[in-house]
């Protein structure tokens, strides 16, 4: 499947009837409207000068503050000065890109990774050295042998990664810092999902066990709302000097009224309270999906088990193609994306990700009934109703 085939999928599931799975979507009712109009109001009201004015590239000074403060940690103290503020983590991914990344330069990935990286570093040719996974996330074992090739750098989403919503082990996070200071090698560290833990125990982030070959992105758009477009940037000086000035030659700032609305939104606590509150609404999402995965599907079908985030990656029988899959479930009503867009080479055409933060709980129900039925019909087949090439 192309991956400009992706909007052609979401098109789909804006359909009233289908019961989407495909989309990334933080839930419409997790976000705090009203506190978000009585900031907007208080800030309009307050601040309209400053709020509607050119500003700083490097962000709202109020607002790296705070997330300085809420990134310290016994040892990692941070002020203002490390912070960037961009509009979303997916900026800070482009001009990473466009500041660090030359043509056909040797670039680590998980395998498979996140499919914003692989659009927004694809004009740049890359030659992707790829890396297993498996429940305790990035095999590092296989990382040294490939460190030694001295590649430009390695990006990874360490907690719930989309799209398989694995987490890389405490373990295995030290073995890589180690790696990452032997030879020299920047990680960029995406943490959009980092907050959104429903089991387990929170593991420090890689930029907290050891920052100095680590560029940490953070957003609040799974945390607060997407629409709002506020994320950062946590890096080494050098390097985030060189994106502060992608960020002035993009758009030369982040709107500072959305900042300034995220900072209002944030600054008293809010989202102490706010973060269980999500942790309890997309755990039951997980929970009922997870469940009825077990209730509906064929046990030749397998499925990531996450302890966090928006996602789960399903893989199916090698000889069923998830791309194919995908045209007779939306006949069902149910829609999904196909695992193959996630992955460098032509590996992952039996996989597919499946979203539950964005469904009703009789949504989940059905529509994975849905899928269940359909993949005991195809699996009854001699062959399948179709076949891999």
């Amino acid at each position: 499947m192309k991956r400009s085939s992706i909007r052609e999928i979401l098109k789909l599931t804006q359909k009233p009837d289908i019961i989407s799975f495909a989309g990334g979507l933080p839930a419409p009712e997790s976000f705090p409207v009203e506190r978000v109009r009585q900031a907007a109001d208080k800030v309009l009201r307050e601040r309209f000068n400053d709020a509607l004015q050119y500003s700083l590239s490097e962000g709202l000074p109020e607002l790296r503050d705070f997330i300085a403060q809420r990134m310290s940690r016994p040892g990692l103290t941070l002020t203002r000065d490390n912070i960037l503020i961009v509009g979303g983590a997916q900026q800070a991914i482009d001009m990473i890109g466009r500041v660090l990344l030359d043509e056909n330069d040797r670039v680590v990935v998980e395998n498979p990774t996140y499919l914003g990286m692989l659009i927004a570093w694809k004009p740049y040719n890359l030659r992707y050295a790829t890396v297993d996974t498996d429940n305790d996330g990035l095999r590092v074992e296989q990382v040294e042998a490939i460190f030694r090739q001295k590649p430009k750098l390695i990006y990874l989403v360490p907690n719930f990664q989309n799209p398989q919503g694995v987490t890389l082990s405490f373990a295995r996070r030290r073995e890589l810092v180690r790696l990452l200071n032997k030879y020299q090698v920047a990680v960029v560290e995406d943490n959009p999902y980092g907050d959104l833990r429903y089991s387990g125990e929170d593991i420090p982030s890689l930029y907290e066990l050891d920052s100095n070959q680590v560029i940490y992105l953070g957003s609040f758009s799974k945390i607060v709302a997407p629409g709002l477009r506020v994320g950062w940037v946590a890096a080494p000086p050098p390097i985030l000097d060189k994106i502060l000035e992608a960020k002035q030659s993009t758009d030369l700032h982040t709107s500072p009224l959305t900042q300034m609305i995220i900072h209002e939104v944030v600054k008293d606590g809010f989202l102490d309270e706010h973060i269980p509150r999500l942790r309890a609404l997309y755990r039951q999402r997980r929970d009922v999906m997870l469940q009825m995965l077990e209730r509906y599907f064929p046990p030749e079908v397998q499925w990531s088990r996450p302890d966090g985030g928006l996602f789960l990656m399903v893989t199916l029988p090698k000889h069923v193609p998830a791309a194919e899959l995908l045209k007779h479930a939306i006949q069902h009503k149910v829609a999904f994306v196909p695992g193959d867009d996630f992955h460098v080479g032509e590996a992952g055409r039996n996989t597919l990700r499946l979203n539950f933060s964005n469904a009703q709980l009789t949504q989940i129900e059905v529509g994975i009934q849905r899928l269940g039925n359909l993949l005991k019909e195809v699996l009854v087949k001699e062959g399948g109703l179709f076949a891999l090439p």
